[in-house]
């Protein structure tokens, strides 16, 4: 079942030579059951003053195809004289807007915000700025090119809480390019009902929320960094809305038994404070489809990291999550047939699939979702979930961590409708849904109160977390770090609550600064600079020495990152004393220590014979073969 684009040029708040065009499908909302339909606008300078009300104007409604009732009217603004005198009324600016629904039986609905609005105000209100001029992009912008999936290396950004908005995160792109990720993932840009909120409830989807910034902020930071060589993938809320969004805001109010675009589907993990979005619904479906293209061709993004996929998962053939992914790809190739302007940016080249990141939070079936949908990239918290067991003590899991390192029973490409297209996993040991990772080598409270919201990580342990970031940044799949994980932030974050969403955590930069912080930032920066010099740590093959007696009973974890005679052994130990242990190299030849080198070089190995090999506490070394 093809999906279908709306068409956004009659939809939301559309201006023309100083009028303003409105336009919203409401299906099954008709003039002839009695309802009216109108919009109430003010210049954002005006809204909180007593004396200045919106103006109201009535909408005038249609039926058009494919979803029945339309309501629209066009407003002329520009020049127009205010209603009252000192009024912004007219003036070049921002207008925030709303609808209203007068029903024979209900009275008057207010308060209904814009499914279509590009932009938003404070207030849950829809927003538009008359005079608006497109973003211009830099000359740059059209030779950008979205890296291939393989050489992703992932920053999980909050912008609220690591600068605060988009204005002071552009001032970050050239320390994470200097850091070494080629990469962001953005957590939910789009409009939500609260100030302090993690965005997971939107009520509005094309555009960027207010309390970040306009829509040119947004394109500004895609525009800088691609510059900086840095794709920008956002992550987006399609199986649940906040209670807010008009079409469960509106429908809901007017006491339907139905409801067009909202409604229970597949699983349901909002409920208590959240509302399911019914693809079995064309509009949802073509909804969705549309936002993902407003995204791509207005704002550059490089891909999705599609949130909590079993909101909207109907199976590999369905019409939820599988269909929009697979028409999303579908959407780029044909764009890039047909030489749309920046969608060659996911054109990597003759005899390559699309560069395009469509990645799934699916953590009941990541390697599933792989599989079976055009999706090639999955969260999955297996590797998460074992190295939190052994940070905690529990040295059996050393085992899993191995085996969830090399992505063992992942898909590596799978070959669909004649696209071949490359899959693999995020690796991680933090993201935002937890407690920092020091938290699990012991917790404290600065509080004098003992709020347990305000619990945090002893970063006097910070040398403890070195073994796990090896691991991670030397592992098969697409590693990826949490904002400040590279200075050891250290919060505490309950499991459930609102404390975890409305409680702001800035990013702690002074830790860069102390000697907690300093460390790790710079064996972050030694090991990203490592992944992105070896080609074989980011693409090769991984091997696992499973060795019980050997190594996991002391603490120690031994993989082998290698391609063709290119070859790496990390070698980690998460033990309170340095060891010794015999090992084996499979090819000969000299091979230089990669975190310090000089006299941890070891020189003229011999092929299958044995080696003491040294590991310090807490730590690891990295050796890589020279080629000759």
């Amino acid at each position: 079942m093809a999906l279908n684009l709306l068409p956004l040029g009659s939809l939301g708040a559309v201006e023309t030579n100083g009028a303003v065009t409105f336009g919203l499908w409401l299906p099954w909302v008709s003039a002839g059951d009695g309802n009216a339909v109108s919009v109430k606008i003010i210049h954002e300078d005006d809204q909180f003053l007593q004396y200045v009300p919106p103006r109201e104007f009535p909408l005038a409604h249609s039926v058009r195809d494919p979803y029945g009732d339309f309501w629209s009217s066009t407003v002329p603004i520009a020049g127009t004289a205010p209603s009252v005198p000192g009024s912004a009324w007219g003036t070049p600016g921002r207008y925030v807007y709303r609808y209203a629904i007068a029903n024979p039986n209900l009275g008057t609905l207010d308060w209904i915000i814009d499914p279509c609005a590009r932009e938003f105000g404070v207030g849950k209100l829809s927003a538009f700025t008359l005079g608006y001029q497109p973003y211009a992009w830099s000359v740059g912008e059209a030779q950008w090119r979205t890296p291939q999936l393989g050489d992703l290396i992932l920053y999980e950004i909050n912008i609220a809480e690591l600068g605060g908005d988009l204005d002071h995160i552009r001032n970050r792109v050239a320390y994470l390019k200097d850091l070494g990720v080629n990469a962001v993932e953005i957590m939910p840009l789009s409009n939500v009902g609260s100030s302090v909120d993690w965005g997971y409830l939107p009520i509005g989807y094309f555009g960027v929320d207010e309390r970040f910034g306009k829509r040119s902020d947004f394109q500004a930071l895609v525009d800088i960094c691609h510059q900086h060589g840095i794709a920008v993938i956002v992550d987006v809320v399609y199986g649940h809305t906040g209670v807010d969004f008009p079409y469960y805001d509106a429908y809901t109010r007017l006491q339907y038994r139905e409801n067009p675009f909202m409604g229970p589907f597949a699983k349901d993990y909002f409920s208590n404070f959240g509302k399911s979005t019914d693809f079995s619904r064309e509009l949802t479906r073509d909804y969705f489809f549309t936002v993902n293209h407003h995204w791509l061709d207005i704002y550059h993004v490089d891909g999705f990291r599609y949130d909590c996929v079993p909101n909207y998962w109907d199976g590999p053939l369905g019409v939820g999550y599988a269909s929009l992914v697979y028409e999303t790809y579908q959407l780029a190739k044909a764009k890039i047939a047909q030489a749309q302007h920046y969608w060659s940016r996911f054109d990597v080249g003759p005899g390559k699939q699309l560069a395009l990141v469509q990645m799934a939070e699916q953590l009941e079936d990541p390697e599933g979702v792989l599989r079976t949908t055009y999706s090639n990239s999955t969260w999955q918290n297996r590797t998460f979930d074992a190295a939190r067991s052994v940070a905690r003590g529990d040295r059996r899991r050393l085992f899993d961590v191995g085996l969830c390192l090399g992505l063992f029973g992942y898909p590596e490409q799978e070959t669909t409708n004649g696209d071949a297209i490359p899959k693999t996993a995020l690796q991680y040991i933090e993201n935002h849904d937890h407690e920092r990772f020091l938290c699990n080598f012991g917790i404290q409270n600065p509080d004098e109160a003992g709020n347990p919201l305000f619990q945090e990580g002893d970063r006097g342990q910070w040398y403890m977390l070195q073994p796990y970031l090896i691991c991670l940044l030397m592992s098969k799949g697409i590693p990826m770090l949490w904002q400040g994980e590279e200075f050891a932030e250290n919060y505490f974050l309950p499991d459930v609550g609102s404390g975890r969403v409305s409680l702001l955590r800035p990013s702690r930069w002074d830790y860069f600064y102390d000697g907690s912080g300093q460390p790790i930032v710079r064996l972050v920066r030694k090991l990203l600079r490592i992944r992105r010099e070896r080609s074989h740590i980011r693409r090769g093959r991984y091997f696992f020495f499973n060795d019980w007696d050997r190594y996991q009973q002391l603490g120690l974890l031994l993989f082998a990152r290698y391609e063709n005679a290119r070859y790496t052994l990390v070698a980690v130990n998460t033990s309170d004393a340095d060891q010794t242990v015999p090992f084996w190299f499979p090819i000969a030849g000299d091979y230089v220590e990669e975190l310090h080198g000089s006299d941890l070089d070891l020189k003229n190995v011999p092929a299958l014979q044995q080696v003491a090999l040294t590991i310090p506490s807490h730590y690891g070394r990295i050796w890589t073969r020279i080629e000759a």
